[in-house]
């Protein structure tokens, strides 16, 4: 059974992102994946400090800061696969999501301390999905970019991202073509050729 961690960084329950990821959980649920899913405008994720506590024990990870990123963490470090799906804002993710990535690339990756150690998330599968106002190409390309380096410095495997357009909030998002994209790319996530 895979298990799955969704960190979902959109502010609007209702919104585009979440659209797209609703038809995955379905085909994620009758995969028999184990999902959690945080909701990281409800928690509380503070910015890095770069302090480096995290680097003192390369057994496990750590924080000094009092929040709710351990939370997240150990269900990450239990995980096969994390999807990271948000909203692009001004060409990158949202604030809660580059918050946590920003603490994950530090606490996950023993590579900041005296000497180089471990990547205690090493192997796992990394996948991204987003909307954005411009084409993907131009809207979200800077986001998978840093996201594809972030992934290589981690040793994590990049799966890919699925991101579609919105042309406006005059306009549906969600639609047949959409929501076949978001289940085609579930199925990838699921599939044993990326695990």
């Amino acid at each position: 059974m895979k298990k799955i961690c969704i960190l979902k960084g959109s502010p609007r329950k209702q919104g585009n992102t979440n659209a797209l990821v609703e038809p995955m959980l379905k085909v994620f649920h009758e995969a028999g994946c184990d999902v959690k899913t945080f909701d990281l405008y409800d928690m509380n994720i503070k910015p890095c400090l770069a302090c480096r506590a995290c680097q003192k024990d390369w057994t496990k990870v750590e924080c000094a800061q009092n929040d709710d990123f351990l939370q997240i963490a150990n269900v990450i470090m239990d995980s096969d696969v994390i999807l990271v799906a948000s909203p692009i804002y001004s060409w990158y993710c949202t604030p809660p999501t580059k918050a946590l990535m920003d603490r994950l690339v530090y606490a996950m990756n023993m590579l900041y301390g005296e000497e180089m150690g471990p990547s205690l998330w090493g192997g796992k599968s990394l996948a991204l999905v987003s909307s954005c106002g411009y084409k993907p190409e131009k809207g979200a390309d800077l986001w998978e970019e840093g996201m594809k380096r972030y992934s290589k410095h981690s040793q994590l495997k990049y799966v890919g991202m699925l991101c579609e357009r919105h042309k406006g909030y005059k306009y549906e998002f969600m639609d047949e073509e959409k929501e076949a994209h978001a289940i085609e790319f579930a199925k990838k996530i699921v599939s044993e050729e990326i695990l």
